[in-house]
């Protein structure tokens, strides 16, 4: 396409393709040399624009389902569960791998149609330059990408290692192909050979996949006609929707899951947030939790980088301080440190118990603090007596000291003393109230743990240790004094309860009354009136014991909560069959009415209509014209509050080709098979120019094609890829949507980017009675130099996985390996390039 002669000013460039459109060769060099630069660069900004459309397609395809119906049983509702069509596997190798290395293939494709089927250096070494930039950098960024102390490992590694084996086994047969069988020479059935090994890496790896080798099972139909699920790898198998209670989620059969979003919102509310906001907080968490492919990072990736529409909902400071606080409960969402601490970091000190009653006489006893969460430290915490009906000084003497918790101590007992006047009085109460320390050296009584004090000046509070103990739900207790030494009456204090159904539990309390003497116990049970359980509520029984001068007991009752309106209804709690000495009271049974809270149902459903128009908003593809021209047209796809200047600048920069492409039909009609026709057909205009101004650019600057396409080109097309593979890295649990597809990739890329232009031009030259020349020199040499570094890569990878110095693990690990590790993989791309620019200028004989 191009000749290299002479000093930089002597160079005359050939036209290529379709370039250049005027007549230029009158400019200054240097000034040609940088409008080619900026135009194959812009290019390839308009090849992301077009492929996020694309790849837009290839997700409405690979998405369709089909309803498969699981048997549950005679008399019972068969289950209907929505299957992807597309296997995952097949699809990662076919539509989503065409997606991402469409400018790679088609590049030579064309160039070989365009120079008349004969072959050339640039569409090969791209294909080349990708790969290794692909298997290197991008695996060695991805493995320092992830945090300290953590992994990813592949799970899919049996396919991982067919595509590995199938990526290495291209490369030895394109040597085999240029060097041994037919030298410089391709042949008909050579070029057949090459794209037929296409079809078998597709097929060897689904196989692989659905486990059809030996002891590899996954899936087989029994004779009932019900699905069952075999043993498997993680991460490999059907593309099936499995149900949610495996993974918790907002979403439930492939919809918005009320119960969980109900849940969702109880808590939400409780952070003073806005209708608006909690909708965002959950469309974020949606889009969160529902599983994510290769493409889906990629197209993110792209948008990123053009300043377009998101695929996630924006947070503000606020609202993404309270989404990373977001804990993983295997039911609902949960915000945890805003709720709750976290027992794990936190000491929680409490009463043993809501309420004492004690008798007048008893003179001296002693009150239960426990501690739990964190036991490693020590804590202190104040407890002071506050008056009720029972007086200091009259009735009891005042209680105001420090306990001090040590290290691994869960317990810790206090005395208080109770003054006998000989009088008669009603029952009285005070209250003991615990307090955080937030005072230095202030001097208070201090208990020894053995129900004894003594007096000390303490400094306990240092700096952060006020925030690592927290009061539990028993911070106050309730002493009653009484005039009786009876094991007492137990009943409830009212025959009935009103409460809403977005309360989450009703709390009952069962009273002790006339006497705590000794241990007693009763039963306990529901009943079903108008609501229903496991419906409206949930059901129980059991026994409620009280401890020695224990007379309150609360049981929790979880009510749930429906999303449609419904009347009031109400169950019923029975005490039953009281033992050690106590009797049932009055009243024996109580009514709990559950209401309807029609603000929080009126609020819930705002909430979920708001949240399903926001993930509306960030689908993948486009529905309508309508909708991509506006995404189009709007920096950030017109979330203007999120938007950044590097938004607004990219947005600036590619509004042509938004606008542009915008004409593109839309995913939504015909399935997406019109979009991803007509965006192919886009993509191969656009490479076709974006050969041209490579070769052109190279021509000018002193470049040969073959060291062009390693460079310049094989880095603008994979640039895409590795934003998405380190995004993919971070944010996954696994390896797969990382690098686990890299080998894939670059084997599709030799069997379909050189398969198919050299069936095409060796079926030509065959006509025509002549041969189809393919120099190995050059490309031979590049491929084999690859090969060896791929080789290396690859075992690398594999002793990451073997090895505990490495983690154990694809990517992360320790600190210090993997960096090493990364280093090494830099080298190998780095000795790829040099080596390969050096035999392309003569420095290195080649094959």
């Amino acid at each position: 396409m191009t000749q290299n002669n002479g000093t930089l000013h002597d160079y005359q460039c050939s036209s290529g393709l379709l370039l250049p459109l005027i007549n230029e060769f009158t400019w200054a060099v240097e000034v040609r040399a940088f409008l080619y630069l900026f135009g194959l660069l812009y290019c390839f900004m308009g090849v992301a624009i077009i492929a996020d459309i694309f790849m837009g397609a290839i997700e409405k395809i690979t998405s369709t389902t089909k309803k498969v119906f699981l048997s549950r049983g005679p008399g019972v509702e068969d289950e209907v569960l929505e299957v992807r069509i597309w296997n995952d596997t097949v699809a990662n190798l076919t539509l989503m791998a065409l997606g991402s290395s469409a400018p790679e293939i088609l590049l030579s494709i064309i160039e070989i149609i365009g120079n008349n089927f004969e072959a050339g250096e640039l569409g090969p070494g791209t294909i080349v330059g990708s790969a290794a930039f692909n298997l290197m950098i991008i695996a060695g960024i991805c493995i320092v990408a992830i945090p300290d102390g953590e992994t990813r490992r592949i799970k899919g590694i049996r396919v991982f290692a067919v595509t590995a084996a199938f990526s290495l086994l291209a490369y030895i047969w394109l040597v085999v192909v240029l060097v041994a069988v037919s030298p410089d020479e391709v042949e008909v059935w050579e070029g057949l050979v090459t794209l037929l090994l296409f079809p078998l890496l597709v097929c060897m790896a689904y196989l692989t996949d659905k486990g059809s080798f030996p002891c590899w099972k996954s899936i087989k139909v029994t004779n009932d006609g019900q699905i069952e699920l075999g043993r498997k790898q993680s991460g490999e198998g059907v593309a099936m929707i499995l149900p949610s209670d495996q993974n918790w989620s907002l979403i439930k059969n492939g919809k918005i899951d009320s119960d969980a979003l109900v849940a969702f919102c109880r808590r939400v509310s409780k952070l003073g947030l806005t209708q608006e906001e909690a909708a965002r907080l959950a469309a974020c968490r949606l889009v969160d939790c529902q599983p994510h492919d290769r493409l889906y990072y990629r197209i993110g990736a792209v948008r990123s980088m053009t300043g377009s529409r998101k695929l996630k909902p924006q947070l503000s400071l606020k609202l993404q301080q309270i989404y990373e606080a977001i804990n993983d409960n295997p039911e609902v969402p949960d915000i945890g440190p805003y709720i709750e601490p976290d027992e794990n970091h936190v000491s929680i000190v409490e009463f043993q118990a809501f309420s004492l009653a004690i008798l007048e006489s008893i003179g001296k006893f002693q009150v239960t603090i426990t501690r739990s969460g964190r036991l490693d430290n020590g804590v202190a915490v104040r407890v002071e007596s506050i008056d009720g009906s029972a007086k200091a000084g009259e009735d009891y003497k005042a209680v105001d000291e420090v306990v001090f918790f040590e290290p691994n101590v869960i317990e810790k007992k206090i005395n208080v003393d109770i003054i006998d006047d000989n009088q008669y009085e009603p029952d009285e109460q005070f209250y003991l109230k615990l307090s955080l320390m937030n005072n230095k050296g202030r001097y208070y009584t201090v208990s020894n743990g053995t129900g004894n004090h003594e007096n000390s000046n303490l400094d306990l509070t240092t700096e952060g240790e006020e925030e690592s103990v927290h009061l539990g739900t028993r911070s106050i207790m309730e002493i009653t004094i009484l005039n009786d030494d009876q094991p007492g009456i137990i009943t409830f204090n009212e025959r009935g309860l009103l409460v809403k159904e977005s309360v989450n539990a009703a709390i009952v309390n069962i009273h002790r009354r006339n006497g705590t003497d000794g241990i007693v116990s009763v039963k306990w049970r529901t009943l079903p009136q108008t609501a229903k359980e496991g419906i409206d509520f949930k059901g129980g029984s059991g026994i409620i014991t009280f401890e020695h001068q224990v007379d309150r007991f609360q049981l929790e009752i979880p009510i749930f909560m429906t999303p449609e309106l419904s009347k009031d209804r109400y169950f019923e709690i029975e005490l039953s069959e009281p033992e050690g000495g106590a009797t049932i009271g009055s009243i024996p049974r109580m009514a709990i009415t559950i209401t309807d809270d029609a603000e929080f149902n009126l609020m819930l459903k705002r909430i979920t209509k708001m949240t399903s128009t926001t993930l509306r908003d960030f689908e993948v593809h486009h529905e309508t014209w309508l909708s991509q021209l506006r995404d189009a047209m709007n920096v950030n796809g017109g979330d203007l509050e999120n938007a950044t200047r590097f938004d607004y600048f990219m947005h600036f920069l590619t509004f042509g080709w938004k606008i542009l492409f915008a004409l593109v039909p839309p995913a939504g009609l015909l399935g997406g098979w019109l979009c991803f026709f007509t965006s192919m057909a886009v993509i191969g205009f656009l490479t076709a120019i974006i050969g041209d101004l490579a070769a052109i650019f190279g021509c000018l600057v002193g470049l040969k094609d073959g060291v062009t396409a390693i460079t310049f080109v094989a880095l603008g097309t994979s640039l895409p890829d590795l934003f998405a593979s380190k995004v993919a890295a971070c944010q996954e649990n696994s390896a797969d949507n990382s690098i686990g597809n890299i080998t894939g990739s670059n084997s599709v890329n030799v069997f379909l980017g050189l398969g198919l232009p050299w069936v095409l031009a060796s079926i030509y030259h065959a006509v025509k009675g002549d041969k189809f020349v393919v120099r190995a020199g050059s490309l031979s040499f590049g491929v084999v130099v690859f090969t060896v570094c791929a080789i290396l890569t690859i075992t690398l990878l594999v002793c990451r996985r073997k090895l505990n110095i490495f983690g154990r693990a694809e990517l992360g690990g320790p600190t210090a390996t993997k960096y090493i590790s990364c280093s090494i993989l830099f080298l190998l791309w780095i000795i790829y390039i040099l080596l390969s620019s050096f035999q392309a200028y003569g420095y290195i004989p080649g094959f």
